[in-house]
């Protein structure tokens, strides 16, 4: 899941990879032989070292290659330094980046960067946050797997707002592209999460937070205060995390927000329980979304009313014309009816094996959980913390101003 929806293209001979090898890469002797084959291409407009693990002295000699050598700093596209420190410190790893983020600044053309399946944690997040925050080239930034939690998201979220500023500033485009999973974003990453991906609302298409323990009040959050702002979002991928009835609600309400650009959308495993998936798929009875292909809805306690009384009805209306790819395994669902026959009939590879039966005591528990007052949406008042961060912004670049003059 911790891919891009397109595959990028670039020549062949334009492409370093020693991807997966397994390489021990720590000292500038390990590396050299890599680097002059990095240095013997002509352009190099993708560089992929992933599968690899790197040390402090590589690194170095790493970065310095690609400033010293032109045709790879000027021609840079794609880097792909995901799962890069195998078996290393916490230390190296910090170190590391303090050689590899600042180059990545310096190359113009540089629009995808892959950072997944490192355990940075919080010992990195000043050095992701400054390199995020001025990455104004930067397109499609992949950071899934990185052993985030919420405050270390908290600060990617305020590091995407800076970044907006920057963009702006520098007249370029903004982000398309915002894949962050497995990271235990939880609920504390929220507000300033949702606030970042707001301030690229004219360029995200891809929004992908699947696997990050966020609860039903942390995404409606996400929704409220930014998700719905993102009037071109193609793909939304929120697998994994929990909705139940309050984060439903939000989501129904803003799903009209996506109707002409929405592709795929992927809840499943998001608890949205009966009374929630029931409000969602309401809406594809009284909207239409012409570009929908993907639908997945597994494993979210969904009744087979809601597929009678409102999926199928919406199907007839002609509301879903495009939707060629339908998951909606796991519910609580009639093995036997012609509902199931009918979708089985029109979707050649629509799997509906595993049922959830309902029993009483589920059915008397659910509203109550539901009026769980903690997981309400809470009234933020997102114009002051954007000032706030605006602020700070102002604040930064005053002191590197100082800095250069200093220098």
């Amino acid at each position: 899941m911790a891919t891009l929806h397109f595959v990028p293209q670039h020549e062949e001979e334009q492409v370093y990879s020693i991807s997966g090898k397994a390489l021990k890469l720590t000292t500038s002797d390990d590396i050299k032989p890599y680097l002059e084959e990095l240095a013997a291409l002509k352009t190099c407009t993708k560089l992929d070292l992933s599968g690899n693990t790197i040390g402090t002295e590589a690194s170095e000699a790493l970065a310095k290659c690609i400033a010293e050598n032109t045709q790879v700093r000027e021609s840079l596209v794609e880097v792909n330094f995901a799962d890069l420190y195998t078996s290393r410190l916490v230390d190296e790893v910090v170190d590391s980046l303090k050689f590899l983020l600042p180059v990545l600044l310096k190359c113009p053309h540089l629009e995808i960067v892959n950072l997944s399946d490192n355990a940075f944690g919080l010992r990195t997040i000043e050095l992701l946050e400054d390199y995020i925050a001025h990455a104004v080239n930067i397109k499609h930034l992949i950071l899934s797997n990185n052993g985030m939690g919420p405050f270390a998201g908290e600060r990617i979220g305020k590091a995407l707002f800076h970044l907006a500023q920057n963009k702006k500033a520098a007249s370029k485009p903004f982000l398309e592209t915002f894949i962050c999973g497995r990271n235990r974003l939880e609920n504390g990453s929220a507000v300033y999460l949702a606030l970042g991906l707001k301030s690229h609302s004219e360029g995200l298409k891809v929004v992908k937070l699947y696997q990050n323990g966020i609860r039903p009040k942390g995404v409606a959050t996400l929704i409220h205060y930014g998700l719905q702002y993102l009037k071109n979002l193609e793909i939304l991928d929120l697998q994994d995390n929990t909705f139940t009835k309050h984060a439903s609600l939000i989501l129904a309400k803003a799903l009209p927000t996506w109707k002409d650009s929405l592709f795929e959308l992927n809840l499943n495993d998001c608890l949205l329980k009966t009374a929630g998936s029931d409000e969602v798929f309401k809406v594809f009875t009284k909207v239409k979304f012409p570009n929908l292909h993907v639908l997945k809805f597994e494993y979210n306690e969904m009744a087979q009313e809601t597929i009678e009384v409102s999926f199928l009805p919406a199907m007839e209306k002609g509301n879903l014309p495009e939707l060629e790819k339908l998951e909606i395994n796991g519910n609580r669902l009639d093995e036997d009816s012609d509902a199931l026959d009918l979708l089985q009939s029109k979707f050649d590879d629509l799997e509906v094996d595993d049922f959830e039966e309902v029993d009483s005591e589920d059915e008397e528990g659910e509203d109550e959980e539901d009026e769980d007052e903690d997981e309400k949406l809470e009234e933020i008042e997102t114009e002051r913390l954007e000032k706030e961060l605006l602020e700070v912004q102002v604040d930064d670049l005053a002191e590197r101003l100082a800095e250069t003059e200093i220098k």
